[in-house]
C-alpha cells in the first residue's frame, strides 16, 4: 500500500512528467488552447501510458536487453494507433482539431521513460497503476493550462466540449468574460510558455513552503537509555 501511495504522489505532484520532468512539452504547449483539447489529448496519453506499461511489464522477461527500446517503441506505437483510430471513429471533430499531435504521442519521452524506468522492472498491476497516475498527472496539467489559456484568451470555458463528449455537451460551454477581440498572447504559443511557467512557479512555491514548515517542526529528542551494572 505504501508503494501505491508513493506512486500516486510521484505521478500527481513530486515527479509530475509535465511540471518536474518537463517531458511531452510539444503537445502540452501546442494543443492546450482550450480545456477540451487538453482533456482529449490527456485521456489519449493516459490510455497509451497504461496500455504500454502493462504490455511492457508482461513481455519484459522475453525481451532481450539489446532490443528492448525498439520493442517498447513498437508497443507504444501500437497503442497510439489504436487510440487514433478510435478517436477518428467516435470523436472526429476533436481528432481533426488535435491533428498531428495524436500520432506524436509515440515520441512522448514520458511514455518511453516510464516503460524503461518502471514497467520493465515491476509486475503488470504496479506498472499499470504507475501508468495511470503518471498519465493522470500529465492530463491534469493539460486541462489546467488549457483552462487558463481559454479563459484569458477567449473568455470561455469548455468551448467545443461537444467534440469530445457528444452533442449534449454543447450546453457545458460557459462565457465568463466578454472580449471585443481575443487576447492572442494567451491563445498563441507564447501564452502557453508563460502559462506553464506560472504553473511551475506556483508548484515550486508550494514545495518551498512545505520544506520550510517541515524544517520548523521540532525534532523529538531521543531519550537517553540508562545503563546499570550487574
Amino acid at each position: 500500500m505504501n508503494e501505491y501511495k508513493t506512486l500516486t504522489a510521484n505521478g500527481l505532484w513530486e515527479n509530475n512528467p509535465a511540471l518536474v520532468q518537463l517531458l511531452g512539452l510539444c503537445p502540452l504547449l501546442a494543443v492546450t488552447g482550450t480545456v477540451t483539447n487538453g482533456l482529449g489529448l490527456g485521456i489519449a496519453t493516459l490510455l497509451v501510458l497504461m496500455g504500454s506499461n502493462i504490455t511492457v511489464s508482461l513481455v519484459r522477461d522475453w525481451v532481450p536487453n539489446e532490443i528492448r527500446i525498439p520493442v517498447f517503441v513498437i508497443v507504444i506505437a501500437t497503442f497510439v494507433t489504436l487510440i487514433e483510430l478510435l478517436m477518428n471513429a467516435f470523436t472526429y471533430g476533436l481528432y481533426t482539431a488535435l491533428g498531428i499531435f495524436i500520432p506524436l504521442i509515440v515520441t512522448n519521452c514520458a511514455i518511453i521513460g516510464r516503460a524503461e524506468a518502471y514497467a520493465s522492472k515491476n509486475p503488470w498491476h504496479k506498472a499499470g497503476f504507475d501508468g495511470f497516475v503518471m498519465g493522470l498527472g500529465f492530463a491534469l496539467v493539460l486541462v489546467l493550462l488549457g483552462g487558463l489559456r481559454e479563459i484569458i484568451g477567449q473568455g470561455t470555458l469548455f468551448d467545443g466540449a461537444d467534440l469530445l463528449l457528444g452533442p449534449w455537451a454543447a450546453s457545458l460551454r460557459m462565457e465568463l468574460i466578454q472580449f471585443d477581440y481575443p487576447l492572442l498572447v494567451a491563445i498563441l504559443p507564447p501564452g502557453a510558455f508563460i502559462g506553464l511557467g506560472l504553473i511551475i512557479a506556483v508548484k515550486n512555491g508550494i514545495d518551498l513552503q512545505r520544506k520550510r514548515r517541515a524544517a520548523k517542526q521540532p525534532i523529538a529528542k531521543a531519550q537517553r537509555a540508562r545503563v546499570t551494572s550487574q
